[in-house]
């Protein structure tokens, strides 16, 4: 399903850590060398990540055609986004492999126990920045658990990118140097330990190169745009920086061998979490981002609603925004009750994580409700008392049989 990569900063990350001309990223925290001539293994702290999540089940996709400001029919963004819905179920169902050379290549000089020792990194990187999904992980199987850690951490170096600090230091040049690191990555050739555990995993695991390309597709985006017309161009967007998790993960997390549900609606729910939980991190953080010039609102909708963007820098709580914000709570909820479906289909040993990062996500619609609707100056946030409680709740709710099974679904 989808992994929660919450937009924080990493600490101790500087401008050293940014992309340089080589295509390398250059980690400060832990290295201060220069890329040697010979690939070796280098120690390497995290860079970034974005939630997981995604968008809608099965054939439920809503408008296959919109019209653009010409007046023309053109592909809606769920159309283009389901369509990649059915290429990576076509790949899990035929257990297709990425063709990769090996983790280990021979033009790496890679320490003994080096691959033990990058997944043990990610490891550490994924309990100190999402303590709650990394506890959740602790029932699956040592492979499946590492396999989640890895992609979990390559995530949040992509996001931190341009929303970390050394964000200012990013240009369209370092994300194409990054995607080009991935696609090595994808043959076979790491540049750190931890690609090398990436590179690993996608060894053991039917997982497509796409997700992760449209992920750093989301970062550009990032760095151009600012506004949204419509829904359908924040759709896009939210299928980019995190719907793109679900597809990654679903291949490592595994659906229940009892499942009656086809690959494709496992999928498109994994995609409903993402899309369910980007939306979610919009909600919350409108006053951070008009702070910083961004407003991630459907235009149309706040033209509709009486609302401008001179009213979101003013960061005024209105009867007009109460309501506007009602009804975008409304639609993120539906895709979080899009997504349960999904959920219950995982293996079981999958489950428990991917249901705390729900219900925890999912709370913090709860919380801007409470703080009357201004997430202007008000930061809405899940208390670690409720992130305890909803560890058990999720633990229950992981060994629910599959609703294909309870509702004779398929």
């Amino acid at each position: 399903m989808a992994i929660i990569l919450v937009r924080a900063a990493s600490p101790g990350l500087s401008a050293a850590d940014s992309i340089s001309h080589q295509g390398t990223l250059q980690c400060s925290t832990l290295l201060k060398t220069k890329r040697p001539a010979a690939r070796r293994w280098m120690p390497c702290s995290l860079i970034g990540l974005h939630p997981w999540e995604a968008g809608r089940p099965s054939p439920a996709v809503y408008s296959s055609l919109a019209v653009n400001p010409a007046g023309e029919a053109v592909v809606s963004s769920e159309q283009k986004v389901y369509d990649v819905v059915l290429k990576q179920a076509a790949l899990l169902k035929r257990q297709l492999r990425t063709p990769v050379l090996d983790a280990r290549p021979q033009d790496m000089d890679m320490p003994r126990n080096g691959l033990k020792e990058a997944y043990d990194r990610c490891g550490e990187i994924c309990e100190e920045y999402a303590k709650t999904f990394y506890l959740g992980t602790m029932l699956m199987t040592e492979e499946r658990r590492r396999a989640i850690w890895a992609i979990y951490v390559w995530c949040r170096r992509t996001d931190e990118l341009v929303d970390g600090p050394n964000a200012n230091y990013i240009t369209p040049t370092a994300l194409d140097r990054w995607e080009k690191r991935l696609e090595d990555l994808f043959t076979g050739r790491p540049y750190d330990m931890l690609d090398a555990a990436l590179s690993d995993t996608i060894s053991r695991f039917p997982i497509d190169i796409q997700p992760f390309r449209d992920m750093i597709e989301g970062m550009r985006s990032d760095l151009r745009k600012t506004r949204y017309n419509n829904f359908d161009e924040l759709y896009m967007y939210c299928y980019y920086v995190a719907g793109t998790v679900g597809l990654m993960s679903v291949p490592v997390m595994g659906i229940a061998p009892e499942s009656k549900a086809t690959t494709e609606s496992v999928y498109s729910a994994a995609l409903a979490l993402g899309i369910a939980n980007q939306l979610t991190n919009i909600l919350r953080d409108v006053g951070e981002d008009a702070r910083r010039g961004r407003i991630y609102l459907p235009q149309d909708e706040l033209a509709q609603a009486g609302l401008s963007d001179e009213d979101i820098f003013k960061g005024v709580v209105t009867n007009r925004w109460r309501n506007f914000m009602k009804r975008q709570i409304k639609r993120a909820r539906m895709f979080f009750e899009e997504a349960e479906r999904g959920v219950t289909e995982l293996s079981q040993a999958s489950r428990w994580p991917v249901w705390a990062s729900l219900l925890l996500y999912r709370q913090i619609l709860d919380e801007i409700e409470a703080n009357d609707y201004n997430n202007f100056t008000k930061r809405a946030y899940v208390g670690k008392g409720k992130k305890l409680l909803a560890l058990p709740v999720a633990y229950g709710k992981s060994l629910l049989l599959p609703c294909s099974l309870r509702n004779g679904q398929t």
